[in-house]
């Protein structure tokens, strides 16, 4: 069985890339044809998904800061949009009942509201996934949805908690406690070094640590996963850490994907219903996008981190399952939220692939708010007297500015997607603001001057790279363009699209090392 498993989902994955769809389109797929031919999901599937998602949930905690979750547009929006969508979808379900559809016919208000309450939420996987593929986890809109997700995981602790009747142990009081744990936690990450222990102490920390000290008083075990993510986050290792993790995140979550088709036998009934749901899913994705520009946001910022939660969430099918074990939910409806979850995905896909066309196309139509009463987490940026563009200032970005500075004194301009580490920049000297570069209101402010000479795109990811420099390119910009990338085919991409130089990072890195040691030992050679 696990052959098949395996191959077909190599196999519809490869055609999902092929199409320019997300991979996680294909195992969807791959899981529906599989029921099709009476293949059904295992104790093996089941258990590596929930693997998948407890290691993504502690990466994003490795990644998140707690501030974000305190901020009145994440707390506020997310319990705003919880409220008013499942209102939305239970007056359409009771709509739906009134006009005898048969299978919301036995359906009670309090079964109803349910069922509103399960489609009102939006998948963490999805949209993490989705995001990380873009390069824009870090981005304005990037850290907005994350964080209501975040908010919307926690609200689902809450109702599994109470649904269930399970109640946390009285010790789980301790779990107050781990913060004062956190020296320890740090101390542990500073000693297991940069290899397999590394990448063990991952999963021991996520699993253990976090998942199974919460599963063993009674809370979520991923809430664990994250909360433990959210500890480390400060520690200098946590990037690291996550990219240590991600090869085995990504190879768990192919699980979660075939399980979700594997789990449904679609009925026509079913179907349906699902594409009713379908229907309904733009309402959704209209009141996020609603309640965020409340809070003075950009149109555009408010438009993508709508996209990004423009899906149905797993959860529902959480909710489902427990409905239907208790008799509140037919097996109709049960099938219907499995391919609405499915579809949505589907949907989605494409429809963030092209987020940044959409805003350029429908930005004309929407409103914008004046600059001066913008969310200073969304303010217009002012570029100064800068030559020099830098964009990412990690590791290879930093180098470069104090390479420039070094040589031709300070004519840099560093942009960076994360405040805490621009503000970290600033205090060590270097001119350094926080900004989005794959965002076209960026390049609109940012190119108001004749000044810049030169754009370095030294982002990690090669798709946020592609992005910036089509941007610069829309804004007919005339100075010189460098690029960093790590595959040859990326390489050959960015100079197929025009930059004046490109650089293989792993290829550089080397012969920057020979200069160094040359320089420095200055070797007699013969």
């Amino acid at each position: 069985m696990e052959i098949v498993l395996i191959s077909a989902a190599f196999f519809m994955g490869f055609i999902a890339l092929k199409v320019n769809l997300p991979p996680l389109v294909g195992f969807l797929c791959a899981g529906f044809v599989l029921h099709h031919f009476g293949f059904n999901s295992s104790d093996t599937i089941v258990t590596l998904a929930d693997l998948g998602v407890t290691l993504l949930l502690f990466t994003i905690g490795l990644k998140l800061d707690i501030k974000t979750l305190l901020s009145k547009e994440i707390w506020a929006g997310a319990t705003a949009h919880n409220l008013l969508s499942t209102a939305f979808f239970t007056l359409a379900i009771l709509a739906l009942k009134l006009l005898g559809v048969s299978s919301m016919a036995s359906m009670g208000i309090d079964q109803i509201v349910l069922l509103g309450f399960a489609l009102s939420f939006s998948s963490t996987v999805f949209a993490v996934k989705t995001l990380q593929e873009k390069g824009e986890m870090n981005a304005t809109y990037g850290t907005l949805a994350i964080g209501i997700l975040v908010m919307q995981d926690i609200f689902a602790v809450v109702f599994l908690t109470a649904s269930t009747g399970k109640i946390p142990e009285w010790y789980a009081i301790a779990l107050f406690a781990l913060p004062f744990a956190r020296p320890i936690l740090f101390k542990i990450l500073d000693e297991v070094g940069h290899g397999e222990m590394l990448v063990l102490s991952g999963i021991f920390l996520a699993l253990v640590a976090g998942a199974g000290l919460f599963e063993f008083v009674g809370v979520k075990p991923d809430l664990g996963a994250l909360i433990l993510g959210m500890l480390l986050a400060g520690h200098r290792k946590a990037s690291e850490l996550s990219k240590s993790l991600f090869n085995l995140k990504e190879l768990f979550l192919v699980c979660f994907f075939l399980n979700i088709g594997l789990s449904a036998q679609p009925t026509l009934d079913g179907f349906l219903l699902a594409i009713i749901f379908m229907l309904l899913l733009p309402v959704k994705a209209l009141l996020y996008f609603l309640i965020i520009n409340t809070f003075k946001f950009r149109v555009r910022t408010s438009l993508l981190a709508s996209l990004a939660l423009f899906n149905y969430s797993e959860f529902g099918l959480i909710v489902g399952g427990l409905a239907f074990k208790m008799g509140w939910m037919s097996g109709d409806l049960m099938v219907a939220l499995a391919i609405a979850v499915s579809l949505s995905f589907v949907l989605a896909s494409p429809i963030n692939r092209k987020g940044h066309n959409i805003y350029q196309r429908s930005s004309k139509w929407l409103k914008e708010a004046a600059a001066e009463s913008l969310n200073i987490r969304d303010q217009r940026i002012n570029p100064g007297h800068a030559q020099v563009l830098i964009l990412g200032m990690g590791r290879i970005g930093t180098g470069a500015y104090d390479e420039f500075r070094s040589r031709y004194g300070k004519i840099s301009l560093g942009i960076e997607v994360r405040e805490d580490t621009a503000k970290e920049h600033r205090s060590l000297g270097r001119n350094v603001i926080c900004g989005d570069a794959t965002d076209p209101d960026f390049w609109e402010r940012i190119l108001n001057t004749e000044n810049i000479q030169l754009v370095l795109l030294a982002m990690p990811h090669h798709q946020g790279n592609q992005s910036a420099l089509e941007l610069l390119q829309a804004r007919d910009f005339k100075g010189q363009i460098a690029a960093i990338a790590e595959y040859p085919d990326q390489l050959d991409t960015l100079q197929e699209h025009g930059v004046d130089a490109a650089f293989n990072i792993y290829n550089e890195a080397g012969s920057g090392f020979a200069r160094h040691v040359c320089e420095q030992l200055k070797p007699n050679f013969k």
